[in-house]
């Protein structure tokens, strides 16, 4: 397929595409006749392998480092799989962080509910204070 429709088909633009073939992340497409790109469509997993690494947070030299294991072939593995690892621990220590931030905006929001709750409480407590405007005089009954 052409860039374009791998563009498409993968959610980045032409350009990222190229940016990632230049630095190594994507291996080098093969070329047809008039010198287009022309890629297979079992690059759209290696992408889409690559995003969701992009997703949480990885650097893209861990990422090229990564590219680099995979292109030397199966002997990596190990290699490959130590470099996740230490990843996934990058990302549930953030998750964590993340967690116990939400936590403290959870407490802080339900905070300002309770305020609100409790002056509305407070409000429908009060009797009436409606002042009467000066010099109104209550209806008197007619039929004298």
């Amino acid at each position: 397929m052409k860039i374009g429709e791998l563009a498409k088909r993968a959610g980045l633009s032409a350009h990222t595409l190229r940016y990632y073939e230049r630095i190594g992340l994507l291996p080098r497409a093969d070329r047809d006749a008039s010198g287009q790109r022309d890629y297979d469509a079992s690059i759209l997993v290696w992408i889409g392998f690559l995003e969701r690494l992009k997703t949480t947070g990885m650097p893209i030299r861990e990422m090229l480092r990564y590219a680099a294991l995979r292109e030397q072939g199966a002997g990596t593995g190990a290699a490959r799989r130590a470099l996740l690892e230490a990843h996934r621990d990058k990302v549930r220590a953030h998750v964590a962080d993340l967690q116990a931030a939400l936590l403290v905006l959870d407490t802080k929001i339900g905070g300002y509910a309770e305020a609100e709750q409790r002056m509305e409480n407070h409000d429908a407590e009060l009797p009436d204070l409606r002042r009467k405007p000066a010099g109104a005089r209550p209806a008197r009954a007619r039929g004298n």
